[in-house]
């Protein structure tokens, strides 16, 4: 099945979603930032990426943490998994949440 994507104005540069490896689980998302967002401890932002999808009646689509992230940084989402409803056309967008001790920070891309 193929899902149509689109880009936002700002996303345009950025590589669409993609499977790192070939016994991947899921795509990694990007960042579509200017600069980047700092996320203090205990503290939660919205990270938008600049896609919206269309898709089929009858489908979800998942947003997971990356458990590296969450192992050697605390950084995991808020709601996960993060569900996008097949009648949801609005830019995606990741919920996430510091639960370390340390300020971490995401960059475009």
């Amino acid at each position: 099945m193929k899902v149509p994507i689109k880009r936002l104005p700002h996303s345009q540069d950025l590589p669409l979603p993609a499977y790192a490896t070939a016994g991947s689980a899921g795509m990694d998302l990007l960042a579509a930032i200017d600069g980047e967002i700092g996320v203090n401890p205990a503290a939660r932002v919205t990270v938008p990426t600049g896609l919206v999808v269309a898709l089929p009646e009858g489908y979800e689509a998942q947003i997971r943490p990356r458990s590296g992230l969450a192992l050697h940084h605390g950084v995991t989402l808020l709601n996960a998994p993060g569900t996008i409803d097949s009648d949801y056309r609005g830019e995606i967008k990741v919920i996430v949440i510091n639960l370390g001790d340390t300020p971490f920070r995401i960059a475009r891309g």
